[in-house]
């Protein structure tokens, strides 16, 4: 624990680290919560059929300031418009029948209006509008149930992203005191190597560890973000802590000097997070990167959060990304305690 601490405390000695562990996660979630939709105006198709009911609820569906209504000749060119993303949803509004509601499946903001459409429809059926109802359609399954909060999509990605680049960004300070000679010193008086060796993965895990509580409880008091279960939440967060931290033994174990593992740091942290859908969402992925992004601990990551925030998953719905992940950690420590053993025997 002492030797935990004390990698903390290093690690802010450089008052930069403030701002990239502490300020710029925060501000990333707010931007990218933006993106998906957090505040953004929604723009819907309609394409309205004959008749004062259909023309009424057309004009009702413009009236909020949330929803900017485009007005299309028809139904092929409404769905096409949603489809290519130039339109975030579409309203089919037949003279009688009931009303068609389009979506993209992998769209979040498509998935937003939904709430919208069904909220008019209602005031227009009280009003004594009769035969009014709505079919909304997707192509397959919706990974972003209705109601979900933008900077949900954002916070998990980011924590995964930070706590792995923060980790290895972190190995610098292993680097650093074998570089000064206070490991060696350490090993050659009486503390035992096993001690060693254990203060110096405990220091990971806490970095590794404290980043990602940070945004945890950060996002939830600043953004609102639910994270699920609570259990399963704080599951995720520790097995991914522990990778996070097993890659940061290993990577300020094989180098001597600070060079090699900042640049190494930069390239693995933001080139596995890109790859695994940390940066932009895994659903977005095609066939065979998605499948590529699950060589990646981010991916198994990502997916665990998105069964506990979006569908209510719990502990028992993430026991096999957690023995990826909890499988991943054990494999980097392994490897990373051998390699700083033999550089602190050799």
């Amino acid at each position: 624990m002492l030797m935990a601490g004390l990698n903390l405390r290093r690690m802010f000695r450089d008052r930069t680290n403030l701002f990239f562990v502490i300020v710029a996660p925060f501000l990333l979630i707010l931007v990218l919560g933006q993106l998906y939709g957090g505040g953004q105006q929604l723009r819907l198709g309609v394409v309205s059929g004959p008749g004062a009911a259909a023309e009424r609820l057309a004009g009702m569906l413009g009236s909020g300031g949330r929803v900017v209504v485009e007005r299309l000749p028809d139904e092929a060119a409404l769905r096409t418009a949603v489809e290519r993303g130039r339109l975030h949803a579409g309203v089919v509004i037949p003279g009688s029948g009931p009303v068609r509601h389009l979506v993209r499946a992998n769209d979040h903001r498509s998935h937003e209006t939904g709430a919208w459409v069904r909220s008019i429809v209602r005031q227009e059926a009280a009003r004594g509008q009769s035969g009014l109802e709505v079919r909304v359609t997707t192509s397959g399954t919706t990974p972003f149930p209705e109601g979900l909060s933008a900077y949900a999509i954002s916070a998990p990605s980011l924590l995964l992203m930070f706590t792995f680049l923060t980790s290895l960004t972190a190995a610098l300070g292993l680097v650093e005191t074998r570089a000064r000679g206070v490991t060696a010193r350490l090993s050659a008086g009486p503390t035992p190597l096993r001690t060693i060796v254990a203060g110096e993965a405990a220091g990971r895990i806490a970095i590794a560890l404290f980043q990602s509580l940070l945004i945890m409880v950060g996002s939830m008091a600043l953004f609102g973000v639910s994270w699920g279960d609570p259990v399963g939440s704080l599951a995720v967060v520790t097995a991914f802590s522990l990778v996070g931290g097993g890659a940061a033994m290993l990577l300020g174990a094989s180098f001597r000097t600070p060079g090699p593992p900042i640049s190494l740091a930069l390239v693995l942290g933001l080139g596995l997070s890109a790859m695994g859908g940390a940066t932009i969402p895994l659903e977005s992925f095609s066939g065979t990167m998605r499948t590529l992004a699950y060589l990646t601990p981010h991916a198994w990551g990502y997916d665990a959060f998105a069964r506990l925030i979006r569908h209510d998953a719990s502990l028992m719905g993430v026991l096999p990304q957690l023995g990826v992940l909890l499988a991943a950690a054990a494999v980097l420590f392994a490897l990373g305690v051998w390699r700083l053993r033999r550089a602190l025997s050799g």
